[in-house]
């Protein structure tokens, strides 16, 4: 219920969902694996026609009232197409109480934006706001916090393969996992990631090829593991044993794409690491397919498999109307034979992050680009800077690597960039995140969506954010008919963008001076704390915002 609205058992009011999300955030503060290992996470996702939604935008900020804060709560919006429509046209917008007008989170597509019309004609508007007025307070939280998630409901719900059981209400804490839930069920994930460098080998010329037959085989055999899985595992609630048994997703992701490119001498932006992006996710989704299929010919289908789209044939690609261009699979043999037999589990692919596990295999997390090719590793006899493994053997192999190369590295933030020794073809291998348009990134998780049946957990990583970066940025996402638009926006200190471009200008050489001069440390402070305070500069904001809106191709977010 939203704040105000009418309880008839104590013929009281609600006092809307604060109060219960300051208990959640109190509960998982309290939940910590026994002697404060690790704390609870909960993700709170809200819809933004609610009627609290400008207070729940404000939960995690680190200043206001914290009678009106639960910071240690991850927040997440799961926003209809109509929103977005709205923002886009800088229309009107209706807030509404849940309670006054049911049935709003049950609907998606047509049917929601029927039943949101029929309430705002009914006059049951809780408060009528600009789109642009609400958009504005979004991003002003994502650049404060880094959140919330940004997660598109009806591209979720259209391109699911359990959209016969119901409309889905939200995803996880890492927003890959897009799953039905009901009264009676708690839905659960099952997760294995393919380490990617692995299928990497060197043909009989010695030069490096990937390996799909290989990564086809794995795939089959960690399909049917985690299907086993879930027959083996331990369930703490019947609710989620309801769900594993009935539905019996699964979610396979990877590890190490970015590895797998440098090791194919293959820039993170070039047309050949885009098109191995989609070779990669299409092996992963036939085999995982084929496998599924051939455990329904042993054990029968899953027990929801009537009415699916898979039941029909459709795979996900055909809900992005998507066709497979690598030629490498038969999928019509195989759509022919899943139509026949079934396939034992209802969802198969859901790229996660694997921070942990990439770590121990020494992979970079996930489908993600290096961040930095220099970082700084803790452990307890200390903390040592640890060089990206690739580049450090270019480097010994160039005859490059000593003392003062190790000293620019560090002194440019683990950036290759501005370093005039290196080639021009290692600077385009080794950029990173921060040196890759952000509109790459997005299309390629589009690009290998069409074969990700869940979603993806899509951090987006921008330098020097503002408004209209982060507008463009989310409406190329939206309009590429991504699940998971953003799962964490992180973003660059001004300061460390302003000292690079500084020594690059002026070619400091590490080995000539170990300081930076007093009036450089100013310069960055100053602009510091002026990028620290632009967001109380509403006007410039909002007119960010609006060259976004009517200019997305000429943003400046396209070349972030």
């Amino acid at each position: 219920r939203a704040t105000g609205s009418y309880i008839k058992g104590t013929n009281g009011t609600s006092n809307g969902i604060i109060p219960m999300l300051r208990v959640f955030n109190d509960t998982a503060r309290y939940v910590d694996q026994g002697g404060g290992k690790r704390k609870g996470s909960f993700a709170i996702y809200l819809e933004p026609w609610h009627a609290d939604v400008f207070e729940f935008l404000e939960l995690k900020k680190n200043h206001g009232k914290e009678e009106m804060r639960a910071r240690d709560l991850f927040y997440a919006l799961w926003i209809p197409d109509l929103f977005m429509k709205r923002v886009e046209d800088n229309e009107e917008w209706s807030l509404f109480c849940p309670h006054e007008c049911p049935g709003l989170s049950d609907t998606h597509g047509e049917e929601f934006e029927a039943l949101y019309h029929k309430y705002e004609l009914e006059g049951k508007a809780r408060q009528v706001v600009k789109a642009q007025e609400l958009w504005f307070k979004v991003l002003e939280s994502q650049t404060e916090t880094g959140t919330p998630y940004m997660l598109y409901k009806d591209h979720a719900n259209s391109k699911s393969n359990q959209k016969n059981l119901g409309t889905i209400k939200s995803s996880n804490l890492c927003t890959e996992i897009i799953e039905y839930t009901s009264k009676d069920e708690v839905a659960v994930c099952n997760l294995a990631s393919l380490a990617l460098p692995k299928y990497v080998k060197a043909n009989e010329k010695g030069v490096n090829e990937f390996d799909h037959a290989k990564l086809y085989d794995v795939t089959k055999s960690v399909t049917k593991n985690l299907n086993k899985i879930i027959d083996v595992n331990y369930y703490p609630v019947p609710e989620a044993r309801n769900s594993n048994l009935r539905h019996r997703p699964i979610g396979l992701g990877v590890q190490g794409l970015a590895d797998v490119f440098i090791m194919l001498r293959m820039p993170f932006e070039s047309p050949e690491a885009q098109q191995l992006n989609k070779d990669i996710f299409e092996t992963i989704y036939y085999a995982s397919m084929e496998a599924s299929m051939e455990l329904a010919i042993k054990e029968g289908p899953y027990s929801t498999w009537e009415g699916s789209p898979i039941s029909k044939g459709i795979f996900q690609f055909d809900m992005w109307n998507v066709t497979p261009s690598s030629g490498r699979w038969d999928w019509e043999s195989l759509r022919e034979k899943v139509v026949k037999n079934g396939v034992r589990n209802s969802l198969l692919v859901a790229p996660m992050p694997t921070a942990s596990t990439s770590q121990i295999l020494g992979n970079n997390e996930c489908f993600e680009p290096y961040t930095s090719n220099i970082y700084a590793r803790r452990v307890l006899s200390g903390e040592f800077a640890v060089v990206n493994k690739h580049l450090l053997k270019d480097l010994i192999k160039l005859g490059l690597w000593n003392e003062s190369m190790k000293n620019k590295l560090i002194s440019a933030n683990g950036s290759v960039q501005g370093i005039p020794e290196i080639p021009k073809d290692l600077k385009e291998l080794y950029k990173t995140v921060w040196e890759i348009k952000q509109k790459t990134i997005l299309e390629m998780a589009a690009d290998r969506g069409a074969y990700i049946c869940q979603s993806q957990s899509l951090n987006i990583h921008i330098q020097d954010v503002n408004f209209g970066k982060l507008t463009s940025m989310h409406f190329h996402a939206w309009k590429l008919g991504l699940k998971t638009g953003m799962y964490y926006l992180r973003t660059k200190a001004a300061a460390d963008a302003i000292k690079f471009t500084i020594e690059k200008q002026a070619e400091v050489q590490i080995e000539q001076t170990n300081t930076v001069n007093e009036t450089e440390l100013q310069y960055a402070a100053h602009t510091a704390q002026a990028a620290a305070s632009f967001s109380t500069d509403a006007a410039q904001n909002q007119s960010d915002m609006a060259c976004s809106l009517d200019n997305p191709e000429s943003c400046e977010a396209c070349g972030s």
